[in-house]
């Protein structure tokens, strides 16, 4: 099973050699940020940084830094065995739509061992120790300044629990946190977030917002935090479907949310309506600065942790970047989930170059003219892949993942005139490119045999594509070693 907490992770890791030590005096001023940057995308091991300057906590970083190492801490071979298990679920029946996902993670819970397990305060590692009043003192904890245009000092791995006010549905979400001062946080909540919903809802009732922060959680807890989950579909359900068990969760100190018992550090406090402060610029995981907005700014109330905590942190800038394999984790699990609302789909890749969710590489079996059009705008409709700028279509011969392949098809396989489709739709809230914010300019690109139907109607048709002979490569195969090469 995954593993309970991010320590017991790291001694496993230490174990296989896949984790570093690193003891003299680091600054997280820019040094931790260039140090990681390079372990990262030399594909180095994961990093606890024993000594920060300025702070008495260790640092963890890279920890997911490798698809070997996340699937370790989510004690799985393969991204497919999840996809598995969840297609699985989704069988003999197949629903469609929004609905069918929901009715799929509705099965979920009727598994025992997924929904979340609530301990006793004091059975909770993570309330060891609770600071209240005057003790609160954020700069304790290390923050990283990573890129030199940064505005400030950012903790990038806080997992953010709101609630909505009218629901009560919970969500836990990622998002980068900026640290104002010994008692202040600045929280990034993009416009198409859960929790930006949250704190305008209660922000329209004039009540404040309960906010728990928590760092250094299980590991299928940070992961179940990425993940582009429908609204009311519980993330620590989620985390106990990937962990195989139930996730133990505590009641928090002063607000009225629950967070992981095994935690390290979890933060709490209430934000008030209209509490707002500068945050940015951060070099974000798009490789650009994104800019200074005003967004809420929470007060901390109380800090529990563990007696002797660690905290977890992420470099994220231009690609390849720790986000490599979140996103490719959350590419294959959510598969089987995006077959449902699209059910054309043969396979489809998200490529860490498009910063994800920028762009996506869709198979599809052809079954009538311009079926590549169609499930173009089918996956425009299909929750956060709204988001996506470029969607190329494809053969179910073509390997989604082979960009080389994909390439090839897609330069060389269409007639821009009549097979690129542009339109215009919303953009994720940190995109540069657009004209103007949250909404842009996307493209479509039919990259799949044409049809006479389609207005094909050269002679000979579609040429044949240029491949081997069967046996004789099957020959040349079992011969291979007599050629000497």
């Amino acid at each position: 099973m995954a593993y309970d907490d991010l320590r017991s992770l790291l001694r496993a890791l230490e174990r296989e050699g896949d984790l570093k030590r690193v003891k003299a005096e680091v600054d997280p001023y820019l040094e931790v940020g260039e140090i990681v940057d390079r372990v990262q995308k030399a594909g180095g091991p994961a990093l606890l940084f024993e000594n920060v300057k300025g702070s008495d906590m260790p640092l963890a970083m890279n920890v997911f830094g490798t698809d070997r190492r996340l699937l370790k801490a989510l004690d799985l071979k393969s991204y497919g065995e999840i996809s598995e298990r969840i297609g699985g679920l989704l069988r003999p029946e197949l629903p469609h739509g929004f609905v069918g996902v929901r009715e799929a993670f509705g099965k979920l819970g009727a598994m025992t061992h997924v929904p979340p397990k609530k301990v006793k305060p004091g059975d909770a590692p993570v309330q060891e120790t609770v600071l209240t009043g005057d003790d609160v003192d954020l700069d304790r904890l290390p923050a990283l300044f990573t890129w030199p245009q940064d505005g400030g000092s950012f903790f990038n791995l806080g997992l953010t629990h709101t609630k909505d006010p009218e629901t009560g549905i919970r969500n836990l979400g990622l998002y980068r946190l900026q640290r104002h001062d010994k008692r202040t946080i600045g929280m990034h909540w993009q416009i198409h977030k859960d929790s930006r919903n949250h704190y305008q809802v209660a922000a329209r009732k004039g009540e404040r917002l309960p906010v728990a922060i928590a760092f250094g959680c299980p590991p299928a807890v940070t992961y179940a935090s990425t993940a582009p989950l429908p609204g009311d579909i519980d993330e620590y359900l989620f985390a106990g479907f990937i962990a195989g068990k139930r996730i133990e969760m505590v009641d928090c100190r002063t607000v009225p949310l629950q967070v992981p018992a095994n935690a390290e550090v979890v933060l709490e406090g209430w934000l008030e309506p209209g509490e707002m402060l500068p945050e940015g610029p951060f070099g974000d995981h798009t490789g650009f600065y994104t800019p200074q907005e005003p967004f809420p700014a929470l007060t901390i109330d109380c800090v529990t942790m563990r007696k002797r905590p660690l905290l977890q942190s992420i470099v994220v800038g231009r690609p390849p970047t720790e986000d490599g394999p979140l996103g490719r984790a959350t590419e294959r699990f959510f598969l089987p989930l995006l077959k449902i609302i699209v059910p054309d789909i043969v396979d489809y890749h998200l490529p860490e170059a498009g910063g994800f969710h920028n762009c996506a590489i869709v198979s599809i079996d052809k079954k009538y003219p311009k079926h590549a059009q169609k499930v173009m705008h089918a996956v425009w409709g299909a929750h956060m892949m709204s988001l996506t700028k470029l969607i190329v279509v494809v053969d179910s011969d073509c390997d989604v993942h082979d960009l080389h392949e994909v390439a090839w098809r897609a330069l060389g396989n269409t007639d821009y005139a009549r097979d690129l489709s542009i339109v215009e739709g919303p953009v994720d809230h940190l995109d540069h490119a657009s004209y103007q914010q949250f909404w842009g300019g996307k493209a479509g690109i039919d990259a799949t045999r044409k049809w006479p139907e389609e207005g094909y109607t050269r002679d000979g048709g579609w040429p044949e594509m240029v491949l081997s002979d069967p046996d004789t490569a099957e020959r040349v195969t079992r011969r291979w070693k007599e050629y000497g090469l």
